[in-house]
């Protein structure tokens, strides 16, 4: 699975309702999200408390195909 297929996949799969960290509030749908390498970070922002913090998704290396580094 290449960075890009990850992202295509979890973007298709994002988080809802994830609670607030402060709060516990349930937040809709995260305010950003980027994908890096082997992880998808999200940030969220809660309405009823301002509170905001990020969630990071961290896949499994073996799972995750690189490509080859330049000569």
């Amino acid at each position: 699975m290449t960075k890009t297929d990850m992202a295509k996949l979890h973007f298709g799969d994002t988080p809802r309702q994830n609670p607030c960290a402060q709060c516990g509030t349930p937040i809709p749908k995260p305010d950003w999200i980027e994908p890096g390498e082997g992880r998808v970070s999200y940030l969220w922002t809660c309405h009823a408390c301002n509170y905001r913090f990020e969630a990071v998704a961290i896949f499994d290396h073996d799972i995750i195909a690189h490509p080859p580094l330049a000569a």
